[in-house]
């Protein structure tokens, strides 16, 4: 019976993730895994150009969770703001508090993310968690397309989005051109302000 039950929550689990496999490259960092993969390049590019590479590139790290935004997300986004990708990587204090919002510490693997209902990122902003129609889904809109990238120093989550968190702490769907403006119009008022400033994640025992 404790076997069947065990059985019944894995399905659960990678049936609500919609993926079957988890990718292990145990011996690799975060950094190296996302470098040597196509769909993360514009990812590493805003990394490298807000100084944040060295924060995921030892396996000596604090472990973290990163919420990884494809190509295809970043193009979405840009496309919808009517920035170019160059527009967007030389504001480096904007990409070091959109990034510091796809980080969570410690490893947080697939079968821990469906129990959530949120969770707090490096930004100091939480992210919201729900399984909706057997997939995960963030901040409303944003899905969780494949989880559980094993790394030497965490563990990677792709998602289809790009996450923004408003000032408010409030983060209503960003699925919509319009409302994917507004929220970075809110970001950069916030940056404005005194904003976000990370050269480097703080480690976490």
């Amino acid at each position: 019976m404790k076997k069947l039950f065990v059985a019944i929550a894995a399905a659960v689990t990678i049936g609500a993730l919609g993926v079957g496999t988890t990718v292990h490259a145990e011996d690799q960092t975060i950094a190296q895994i996302a470098s040597a993969d196509p769909q993360f390049s514009t990812l590493v590019a805003a990394l490298g150009a807000a100084g944040l590479v060295g924060s995921f590139d030892s396996c000596d790290d604090a472990k973290t969770t990163v919420f990884a935004p494809t190509n295809e997300a970043f193009a979405a986004a840009l496309a919808s703001l009517g920035m170019t990708a160059e527009q967007l990587l030389a504001d480096k204090e904007l990409l070091t508090s959109v990034l510091t919002y796809h980080v969570v510490a410690g490893e947080v693997d697939a079968a821990t993310v469906v129990g959530l209902t949120e969770a707090t990122t490096l930004s100091g902003k939480t992210i919201s968690i729900k399984v909706v129609d057997g997939g995960v889904v963030l901040n409303g809109s944003v899905k969780v397309t494949s989880t559980d990238i094993r790394a030497c120093n965490g563990i990677i989550h792709v998602i289809d989005g790009v996450l923004l968190a408003p000032p408010s702490g409030t983060m209503p769907e960003t699925g919509s051109p319009a409302t994917t403006i507004a929220l970075l119009a809110g970001a950069l008022l916030a940056l404005g302000a005194g904003g976000v400033t990370v050269a480097r994640r703080r480690n976490v025992a």
